[in-house]
Order: C-alpha cells, then sequence, then structure tokens
C-alpha cells in the first residue's frame, strides 16, 4: 500500500481525533477565534467613512458585506500551523510524529481541518446572518457562483496551509519560524484585503496585489461571493488560485524533505 493511499485511509481517523482535540480546548479555540475579528473594527471604521458619501463604488451596506465575508472566509480558511511546526521541531517532538507510519503533512492537515466545525458552530450562523441582512442585493449568488466559491476556499486553505508549512520548515534552519511568519502576516494583512478592500488601494498597490499570492488566500472568496468580481473572470482568476495553490505545496515539500534530513542527522 502507498503512503498516500495509507494516509487517505487513515484520514477520517485522523479528523475525528482532531474534532475530539478541538472540543477539549474548545476555550483556546474561541480565545484563538476571537484574535481573528479584525474585519469587524475595519467594519465599524470603513462604515463611518461611507456613511456621507461612497468611498470608490463601496457605501456602508457594501463595506458590510465585504467585511463580514472577510470574517467568514478567515475563519474556515485560517492555518496556525507554523506555531505548532515550530514547537515541535525545537522541542524534539517532531521525532514522534515522524516515527507515525502516517506523513506529518497529513496529521497536521486533519488536525487543521478538524477544528473547522467548531469554528463555524460558533461564528458562522450570527455572520451569515448579518451579511444577508445588511448586503441587501449585493448577496444573491447564483448556484454556479457557490460552487465556486466553495473550490475558492479550498483552494484559499491550501495556500494558507502550505504557505504555513513552507515558513513553519525555516524552524529546521533558524530559531524561530514563527518571526518570519510575523512579517509574511503583516504583507498579508495589507495585500491579501483584509484591512481594505484591494481596489481602494492605489493603482500601482493594487496592480501588485493582484499579482501575489495573498491576494488568493482572502479577498479573492470574498470578491467571488459578493459580487465584486467581474463573473467573466471567475474561472480564469480560479485557475490562477490553484496554481498559486500547487505551487506552494510543491515549495513547501520541497523545504520538508530538505528540514527533515537535517533533523534526522542532528539526531533530532
Amino acid at each position: 500500500m502507498s503512503g498516500f493511499s495509507r494516509a487517505a485511509r487513515a484520514f477520517p481517523t485522523l479528523l475525528r481525533v482532531g474534532i475530539a482535540a478541538a472540543l477539549a480546548y474548545r476555550a483556546e479555540m474561541l480565545i484563538w477565534m476571537l484574535t481573528t475579528t479584525m474585519p469587524l473594527v475595519s467594519l465599524a471604521l470603513w462604515s463611518a467613512v461611507a456613511a456621507s458619501a461612497p468611498v470608490g463604488r463601496f457605501g456602508p451596506r457594501d463595506f458590510s458585506a465585504y467585511f463580514l465575508a472577510i470574517l467568514i472566509v478567515r475563519q474556515l480558511t485560517g492555518s496556525w500551523l507554523v506555531w505548532e511546526m515550530n514547537m515541535d521541531i525545537k522541542s524534539g517532538a517532531l521525532s514522534q510524529r515522524l516515527l507515525r507510519p502516517i506523513h506529518p503533512l497529513f496529521s497536521y492537515a486533519a488536525e487543521n481541518l478538524a477544528a473547522l466545525p467548531l469554528r463555524a458552530a460558533l461564528c458562522l450562523p450570527i455572520a451569515v446572518i448579518a451579511l444577508v441582512a445588511t448586503s441587501g442585493e449585493r448577496f444573491q449568488p447564483t448556484a454556479l457562483e457557490l460552487g465556486l466559491w466553495v473550490v475558492s476556499l479550498v483552494g484559499a486553505w491550501a495556500i494558507n496551509f502550505f504557505t504555513m508549512a513552507l515558513i513553519g520548515s525555516l524552524a529546521f534552519v533558524i530559531d524561530s519560524s514563527t518571526a518570519v511568519f510575523d512579517v509574511y502576516l503583516a504583507a498579508f494583512m495589507v495585500l491579501a484585503g483584509y484591512l481594505v478592500p484591494i481596489e481602494l488601494f492605489p493603482s500601482w498597490l493594487a496592480d501588485l496585489a493582484r499579482v501575489l499570492p495573498f491576494r488568493y488566500s482572502l479577498a479573492f472568496p470574498v470578491e467571488l461571493i459578493t459580487g465584486l468580481l467581474d463573473p467573466g473572470r471567475a474561472l480564469t482568476e480560479l485557475a490562477v488560485q490553484w496554481a498559486f495553490a500547487a505551487a506552494s505545496a510543491a515549495a513547501a515539500l520541497v523545504a520538508w524533505r530538505a528540514g527533515v534530513r537535517r533533523f534526522s542527522a542532528f539526531g533530532g
């Protein structure tokens, strides 16, 4: 049986274990979720700015739709792998994962995905009701748009997960990969549309954001579900997103293999 087949057969069990762990540490999960509510602050600020006159094509309802969608997408596609990998590598706990017959990245992925149901149950009902109630005609997706949106969520999660795996692998060679992640996170908050819709950027910065992967890990699914994206561009943008996902996965696997060889050589 190949390693992939073995991992695929074990994945449902890993998910059940991950869900049990998420329920056991639900208070910690709730605190982590509260740290990702910055879109609500941005919503209040930009709604106040747009109260007297629209900003670009954004009025108060448009900002409500955008930032509530940002909150939903962020909760469904976020990953905290870099902190877990950094701790496992530095403490030596990674050795236990390497002894298992399942590739560690599969078990990390199962643990991340297993937390999604709890996060969804805690935040999505209120966020979705608020989105539908405040966005008016902006939030009327078709069945096709909903299908594309779900695919884009998977692509966004893959970009986030494998980017974290890539940065987390730096812990094999430097003291702390979380310091590098702090720099990445600062760029993410600006270039992913987390704090400001990308189309409100100066043109040169908007053009830069559209060719980098940050937008495809957050703003692209948001633009898709809120009607900000031209429907004729959806499939092309989706292909670009999945190209970024594949590239980040390939880079993460290369960095992981190089790091594990170094970890084993030094008796980790």
